[in-house]
């Protein structure tokens, strides 16, 4: 691997680590993720850090907890001062690039890449915000068991549009970057929306699947008054009662989302294949991973918003150049993205606080720590106070001022049946992780900011609307003056330029002088 390798960033949107079958799933087709795999280092147990798409990308690109940052739910603005993952590689001299989604908040739609090829898919102003003089607090997406009841095929969906696009510019990306002499190393993030609800896709990639081999949730719905505090909060905010939910409809759901799914693989390996075109692969680290997960009908839940495994544990897939294929079983999240990339990029000293570590000796095969804590943290919808987790081993505490706490030994409880709160033999474990809880966060604090954040948010997303101020939305900037041959003729003409565009580059030959008589 040289110095600086380039590194290809690819993410998907809510897509869960046991629907793939480099975690353990049977039914989910992936043959270029399962490639990539085999070549790379699965980290097996693999957290985001809030299982929501705006806070856990922030807190990835920073290296830090989300709520440190100011952001609390999908609608708070990223502050443009956060010295971001790109930020640091544009110091160590790479060229940063992100195509596809990535959910930023508020004016800066950059955060540190020098170059974005597509606008994104949701809003960047204040208009999800959670209203906390609500019964519960919860964005006014519309959110509902809808997509469950629909779940189906299309000809077409808004999501296949975005990411079609998201991938047939990336891959252009790597093929301009391939014919070009000298160019600085990149940092690429690619980041799609599938699996994302709504759960429908295409007929052919329905069709990968037979629809008797869907398997079901490990753990069937959960009577209402059985469910914990949150999630109780979550089925009546998102009205997950308004629809009755069938057997049928979840085995479509979930044949919809594998198929989805497979969808991402598609691309990962077009993106793959353009390395590869270009000679790119020796030289390229790839990294793959999402930004938190899905209950997918575990417990009768869906989507995101909560602690429990489906929906905040994530794929992470790193493969350096010839590296020795791994796997590692101790417990990382999306925190150490930043240390482990920019260790990996050269290394340069960090400006801001980091609180994740860098997984690069991990990768190289030295042991990670396996009780070295791992924090969560839910604070936007569908709770009043910090819903906070940490996992230290095999243990697992949520914690919520209001609610009872949550403790599961994941070990021998991987479906987390069993809350052994209050058990007095494993008092000084619970102990320990409260302990835990309260030195990284002030909840009561928190709560405040939360509060504050919230309405001063509402209040400026209606000054915007009744001024009718300008969204901040991105907009693409391409200088079609560079592209083909339009503006780069010469004298050589059109035929010289096209063809020395053309990879690899063939110079052309000299003209036989004739000899002399």
């Amino acid at each position: 691997m040289q110095k600086h390798p380039n590194v290809l960033h690819i993410m998907a949107d809510q897509l869960a680590s046991p629907a793939l079958r480099v975690y353990g799933n049977a039914v989910c087709k992936t043959p270029h993720l399962d490639g990539l795999a085999a070549r790379g280092t699965v980290f097996e147990t693999f957290y985001c850090n809030f299982p929501l798409c705006a806070p856990s990308r922030a807190s990835m690109l920073t290296g830090r907890q989300a709520s440190r940052l100011g952001v609390f739910d999908n609608a708070c603005d990223f502050p443009s001062q956060a010295p971001t993952l790109p930020h640091y590689l544009a110091s160590l001299g790479y060229h940063t690039v992100l195509s596809g989604k990535m959910h930023f908040i508020g004016a800066d739609q950059l955060h540190g890449y020098q170059e974005r090829l597509t606008t994104d898919i949701y809003p960047s102003d204040f208009g999800w915000t959670p209203d906390w003089k609500k019964s519960i607090p919860v964005a006014s997406t519309g959110v509902s068991l809808r997509s469950v009841v629909e779940a189906g095929t299309c000809k077409r969906s808004l999501q296949l549009d975005f990411d079609d696009e998201v991938a047939n510019k990336s891959v252009q990306w790597i093929y301009d970057y391939g014919r070009k002499a000298g160019a600085k190393p990149f940092f690429h993030t690619v980041s799609m929306t599938h699996p994302h609800n709504p759960y429908v896709t295409s007929q052919d990639l329905w069709d990968r699947y037979r629809h008797e081999d869907i398997d079901l949730p490990r753990v069937g719905a959960i009577p209402y008054e059985k469910l914990d505090a949150h999630s109780q909060r979550l089925y009546k905010a998102y009205k997950f009662g308004e629809y009755s939910v069938t057997e049928e409809d979840i085995r479509k759901s979930r044949h919809a989302y594998y198929a989805m799914t497979s969808y991402i693989d598609d691309q990962v390996g077009r993106l793959l294949g353009a390395l590869r075109d270009m000679d790119l692969e020796e030289d390229t680290v790839v990294i793959f991973n999402s930004d938190h997960g899905d209950m997918l009908g575990e417990r009768g839940l869906w989507y995101k918003w909560m602690h429990f495994e489906s929906a905040c544990r994530i794929p992470m897939i790193v493969a350096l150049p010839g590296q020795k294929a791994s796997r590692v079983k101790a417990p990382a999240s999306l925190i150490d993205l930043l240390p482990t990339v920019v260790e990996i990029a050269g290394g340069v000293e960090p400006v801001a606080p980091l609180e994740g570590i860098s997984l690069l000796p991990a990768i190289k095969g030295a042991e990670l720590a396996y009780d070295r804590p791992v924090f969560g943290e839910m604070n936007g919808d569908g709770t009043f106070s910090p819903s906070l987790m940490v996992r230290k081993g095999d243990w697992k505490l949520i914690s919520c001022e209001g609610d009872p706490p949550m403790l599961f030994d994941l070990r021998n409880d991987p479906d987390e049946l069993k809350n052994l709160a209050g058990k007095s033999d494993v008092a000084k474990t619970e102990a320990e992780l409260h302990a835990l809880v309260n030195a990284n966060w002030s909840p009561a604090a928190l709560k405040q900011e939360m509060q504050d954040s919230s309405r001063r948010r509402l209040f400026v997303q209606a000054a915007r609307e009744a001024s009718g101020a300008p969204a901040w939305d991105y907009e693409p900037r391409k200088d079609a003056s560079k592209q083909y041959v339009r503006g780069g003729g010469d004298a050589a003409g059109a035929t010289a330029t096209k063809g020395r565009a053309r990879y690899p580059f063939v110079p052309a030959k000299k003209p036989d002088t004739p000899s002399a008589t």
